[in-house]
Parts: structure tokens; sequence; C-alpha cells
């Protein structure tokens, strides 16, 4: 996914495993407990993807990856072992680490990639987002400047989260589609 424009960023909480460029809505952080200190307790929202019509109508934000604080590699979900030093590595028990994925380039500049529940991400509303091909829902309409888009809402599958055409619980609009590329050019409304 692509940002060419936005009028409004929030740093949220991702409520669920969240594929980048998925549209989404701001719901309570689920991810309170185990946190007693700092702002992800006290002010950050959550984000959450549509499951409901009504739940679609609201998702007008764009999730992406947040900018990094850290040296690369960057491992998702961080691995947490106890008293470990250099990373988790100073230990034999705390290897092979099999259930955390190893990005050796920031995950944000490649498309498709899955931000874990309970990570920090950005929300970004009322804007011009580029979409690559396969990352919204494929049909005549959508390839047609001006037509409205909606949130796919009642598929829990592949499909949730993804701009489609509609006329019905108007997010945005076609602004471009690139035929040579399949790229998906919309503009959000500001929520």
């Amino acid at each position: 996914m692509e940002i060419n424009k936005f009028t409004d960023i929030r740093g949220v909480i991702a409520n669920e495993d969240i594929v980048e460029g998925r549209m989404g809505f701001i719901a309570p952080n689920a991810f309170t407990a185990g946190y007693n200190f700092g702002s992800r307790l006290d002010w950050i929202p959550g984000i959450s993807l549509p499951t409901s019509d009504a739940e679609a109508a609201l998702s007008k934000f764009v999730v992406t990856w947040r900018v990094p604080d850290q040296s690369l590699p960057m491992y998702l979900p961080e691995p947490h072992v106890p008293w470990a030093l250099r990373r988790g590595f100073d230990k034999e028990a705390n290897l092979p680490l099999t259930s955390t994925t190893v990005h050796l380039t920031w995950p944000g500049s490649k498309h498709g990639q899955t931000i874990p529940s309970g990570h920090l991400c950005l929300a970004f509303g009322g804007g011009v987002f580029t979409f690559p091909s396969g990352h919204y829902v494929n049909s005549a309409n959508i390839m047609i400047t001006g037509n409205p888009i909606s949130v796919e809402g009642t598929d829990s599958g592949a499909d949730q989260g993804k701009p489609e055409y509609s006329t019905t619980q108007v997010v945005g609009y076609v602004e471009y589609y690139d035929t040579s590329n399949g790229y998906l050019t919309v503009r959000t409304l500001n929520p």
C-alpha cells in the first residue's frame, strides 16, 4: 500500500492480526492486560477489521506499520524470554525462535505483510491511498474513476477489510485505476 496524501493519522494497537493496507475502525484497545504503565493502558485506542455492515461503514482508516524505532533485524512478535541478554540469544534454551518472524528490512516497505495483534501501528484517515493488485476486491466497477468504495465487512476470510465497489456505506471514491499493474488509487472520506 502506498500513502499519497492524508489528513488524519492516529497511533493505534492492532486488536487482531491485520494485513497492512486493510481498512478498519477505531475500537477499544483489547491489549491493556500486561501493561500496567504508560500510554498503551492510558490512551492508545485499538483498531479492528469489520465483521458486519455496520462496522464496515465505520471503517475509514487504512492501517499500516508504525515507523520503527529499533534496529534491524526486527523480530515479530517480539520474543519474551526471562532474564535474556543480547535480545534473547544469550541462552541456548531461548532458541530456536519458532514462532517469530525475522525481518531483515522494515516490513512496511513490502506489500501485504501482516501486522501482529497487539502491535503498535498507524491508522490513516481522509487521504489518497494506492492499493496493489490483490489488496482490494476486484470487479469491473472498481476500475472506473469516481465510483464509490466501501469496505468488505461480511467476509471473515481473505477479503475482510479490503476496499470494494459498492453504492452503500461509502467510505471513499476511486481516484485512478492503473491498467498496467492493477494498482487502485482511492480517496477516502474524512472520519
